[in-house]
């Protein structure tokens, strides 16, 4: 008994405990809701920022297909497959990356398991067919480049839409596997991701659809940029005594503003022909031509752009892919490391900004596409 009394709080201290209680409960209450508003925020402007990627490539994907459609000069085996590889990166956008942005805005997964297994075989499918898509156009180039004439009578449609049916085989081919040993879940499903128990399926699809891919394309442009930066030298004038389209003896001449080189041509004479007096060629001024000078100009632009276009696709390509493939890769090998979602969300969307970036090098680059898509663009803002 005394010891309950000797314990028993008084009303002053009881009403200073519900005090604290209430104090506490209120902070709670509202770091709770500050939190959820934050939270919330951040979802929406997720939400804004994916599906405007999404759109623009959309957007930018159809302007290609429609230019190269519009534009009969554009009818070519090669604008084939950078039309082939603006309708897969379409496909990226319309049937991945709207699903994409919605399962990682809310990280729950609420549209059940059939339209899981379409989403990840079709996020699988297009995406890898995009990557062999850039290697079959590197292809492309390179026989163009190496085999000019020969490439020139084997280079038609019939083969271009062989190349993107291989392209597209491989890419189904490597993303099947996964159906075949799905487990189908009794209860509500609430992820979608891919397996990565199978770690023989991981090392397959990672290397099918990334490493090889880009050994290929890092072989390929770098031939492409030596042969094509050999060609281009060949066409500039090494010997000036034999490649000057236009000539003249300068005798007796005070002086020339024009560009000149002096050539030594031995200790012979030569004659002229309207006087027939003899004139010494041991030191013989030529004009050299400026249509020669300004070729030799557009020369070394077009060495310096061939060399930025190919470090541009390489570039964006290995920013774009490499860190996705790479988490991916020690997602299934290494067991005691420590993943994070957030993580793989930024580079699964690092990945998918790779369609986006495509149609722009890729058109942007060739100045018969820009003025075919400069024409679509004021015709229909004219039709509007």
């Amino acid at each position: 008994m005394e010891r309950s009394s000797q314990f028993k709080p008084t009303p002053v201290i009881y009403g200073g405990l519900l005090n604290i209680s209430a104090n506490d409960t209120n902070v709670n209450y509202t770091s709770k809701v500050e939190e959820k508003d934050t939270n919330l925020a951040f979802q929406a402007g997720l939400a804004v920022t994916l599906s405007v990627i999404t759109f623009a490539t959309t957007l930018s994907n159809a302007f290609v297909i429609a230019t190269i459609y519009q534009s009969r000069k554009l009818h070519t085996p090669a604008n084939l497959l950078i039309a082939s590889l603006a309708l897969t990166d379409l496909l990226v956008s319309i049937l991945v990356m709207p699903i994409s942005a919605l399962y990682t805005v809310t990280h729950s997964w609420t549209l059940g398991q059939v339209i899981c297994d379409i989403w990840l075989s079709s996020d699988i499918t297009c995406c890898t067919a995009s990557i062999l898509h850039l290697c079959v156009i590197a292809l492309d180039r390179y026989w163009a480049i190496t085999d000019a004439v020969e490439y020139s009578k084997k280079r038609t449609p019939a083969r271009a839409a062989g190349m993107i049916a291989t392209a597209w085989v491989i890419a189904i081919s490597i993303s099947m596997p996964p159906l075949f040993w799905r487990q189908v879940k009794a209860g509500e499903v609430t992820s979608c991701d891919v397996n990565t128990d199978h770690i023989f399926y991981t090392i397959y699809s990672t290397f099918g659809a990334f490493y090889i891919p880009t050994l290929l394309l890092i072989a390929l442009y770098g031939r492409i940029y030596v042969e094509a930066r050999k060609r281009i030298l060949k066409q500039s004038p090494k010997k000036s005594g034999k490649r000057l389209t236009s000539a003249h003896l300068l005798t007796n001449s005070p002086g020339s503003v024009a560009s000149t080189t002096s050539l030594n041509y031995g200790t012979h004479e030569s004659s002229s022909c309207d006087a027939g007096s003899v004139v010494s060629a041991s030191q013989v001024k030529v004009t050299v031509s400026d249509a020669l000078l300004e070729k030799k100009r557009i020369s070394a632009a077009r060495e310096r752009k061939a060399t930025k276009t190919l470090g541009i696709i390489l570039g964006a390509y290995i920013i774009c892919w490499l860190p996705f493939f790479i988490y991916t890769l020690l997602m299934s090998i290494c067991t005691t490391c420590t993943f994070h979602p957030e993580l793989f969300d930024i580079f699964t969307w690092l990945g998918y900004l790779n369609s986006l970036i495509n149609p722009i090098i890729y058109t942007m680059s060739n100045e018969d596409f820009k003025k075919a898509f400069h024409k679509l663009i004021r015709f229909k803002c004219c039709r509007a």
